[in-house]
């Protein structure tokens, strides 16, 4: 192995070391039960750390063949360190909770979270600082939308935050609880307006006929000023008019 990719994957088995068997909650990672970590969360954390946006699965696969190998296991589409030195109880309830912890949810998430709460079959992951919260959750929305959990009158509700690291976890918030931006008003669709069509006018043709311009009718009778001719009845009366 050349010694430049075999000094980038070392510093990646430091890395994942770190990220999976020491402070998983640095990084916004809850480990399921089990202690591991969806490969698609864990590459979506360590691209957010400076200077390893390029690691793709095939380079957390050349630190399993490498000589870290013992130190992770690889399990279907997750990973996990051998050895953990956190621990995830969500059996004690956390005490001394920060009064308001943040969390940020999909923006098409906005209005059910606002009229039901926060509910969900996985930990709801909370933090008391903003940008750890908007860190989570650009990671399901680009823009999320970040909220407010109040802690005390929520606890004296009944409901519990477990803390992990630097994170709390919560199975149900109501929305009591909760406060955030104003959920926007649905707002009509625009209708484009309808074009009237234009009134079709009575054609005064008929099928085989067609318009003469009197002026240039061969005619001259029937070019004076335009006038149309006069028909046998006229004649027959100006001729008894001049007979009279």
């Amino acid at each position: 192995m050349h010694r430049k990719t075999q000094i980038k994957v070392t510093d990646l088995s430091r890395l994942l070391t770190y990220i999976l068997a020491h402070r998983p909650d640095e990084f916004g990672l809850v480990p399921d039960p089990a202690a591991f970590v969806t490969l698609k969360e864990l590459l979506r954390a360590i691209h957010e750390e400076p200077g390893w946006g390029y690691v793709r699965e095939g380079h957390l696969r050349e630190v399993l063949i490498g000589k870290g190998r013992d130190l992770f296991v690889w399990e279907d589409d997750r990973l996990k360190a051998v050895e953990q030195r956190w621990q995830l109880d969500l059996q004690t309830p956390a005490v001394n909770i920060p009064k308001i912890l943040f969390v940020a949810i999909r923006r098409r998430a906005h209005v059910h979270v606002m009229e039901k709460g926060l509910l969900s079959d996985r930990p709801i992951v909370l933090s008391p600082n903003q940008d750890m919260a908007l860190r989570i959750g650009r990671r399901r929305d680009p823009k999320p939308i970040q909220l407010e959990v109040m802690t005390g009158p929520a606890q004296q509700q009944g409901v519990s935050f477990y803390a992990f690291g630097d994170l709390y976890l919560a199975g149900e918030i109501p929305p009591e609880f909760i406060s955030g931006p104003p959920v926007p008003e649905e707002l009509p669709e625009p209708q484009s307006p309808k074009k009237e069509k234009p009134a079709l006018q009575p054609s005064v043709l008929s099928g085989g006929t067609f318009l003469l311009d009197v002026q240039r009718d061969p005619d001259r009778s029937r070019r004076r000023d335009g006038r149309k001719p006069r028909g046998w009845k006229e004649d027959s009366r100006k001729m008894r008019r001049d007979k009279g």
